[in-house]
């Protein structure tokens, strides 16, 4: 059976909260409907349906076939490494970014796409209603957090802590994508003019 191959080879790797996961999913009789990476798809929210295989490497954004597949290999989400996308407007961040995320998906791992303005809102109601640690907790857990729309908006003291704590907390333990505006190594100063 495929699926005793998957639970196999994720012992091997010593990956037990994967394999205790897929168990989990296999025992929930309303989970057979979706495979379980449909299920994975399903509670990523990735903003739009993007594949990697379908990345148009003719267009002029200056991405390169082997480092693409590297990062197809989802190997950099296993390893807790982090990865940003910057640009100008219209030139796929987004949807490089859900490729990544659907890719990181059919490979078995958790992901939580999420636009940085609806991260900030839902830390504010976790923060009031008392559901801020269980918050924490959810995106800590997830293999690959996807931030989109990183730096478009002036952050208060408040967001600015929370996210600091988001990523902290993520250090080392889980990947983080930040597709942004804003170009590297200026993206504070920039933030900071706007």
């Amino acid at each position: 059976m495929l699926t005793q191959n998957t639970l196999d080879t994720l012992r091997q790797l010593k990956l037990t909260g994967m394999c205790d996961a897929l168990e989990q999913q296999r025992a929930q009789p309303d989970t057979h409907d979706l495979a379980f990476e449909e299920r994975l798809l399903k509670a990523a929210r990735l903003r739009v349906p993007a594949c990697i295989d379908d990345i148009d490497y003719h267009h002029p954004r200056g991405l390169e076939r082997s480092r693409m597949a590297g990062l197809a290999s989802c190997d950099w989400i296993r390893q807790s490494l982090n990865l940003s996308i910057t640009g100008p407007t219209g030139c796929g961040k987004t949807w490089l970014a859900c490729a990544l995320g659907n890719q990181a998906c059919r490979q078995g791992l958790s992901v939580r796409y999420l636009r940085v303005p609806r991260l900030f809102e839902q830390l504010r109601i976790a923060h009031g209603d008392g559901s801020y640690a269980r918050l924490m907790n959810q995106l800590l857990k997830t293999d690959l957090l996807i931030l989109d729309d990183w730096g478009m908006q002036k952050v208060t003291a408040q967001q600015g802590q929370d996210l600091m704590e988001v990523i902290e907390d993520r250090h080392g333990r889980g990947s983080t994508l930040i597709a942004s505006q804003l170009p590297t190594g200026t993206g504070r100063k920039a933030a900071e003019n706007r």
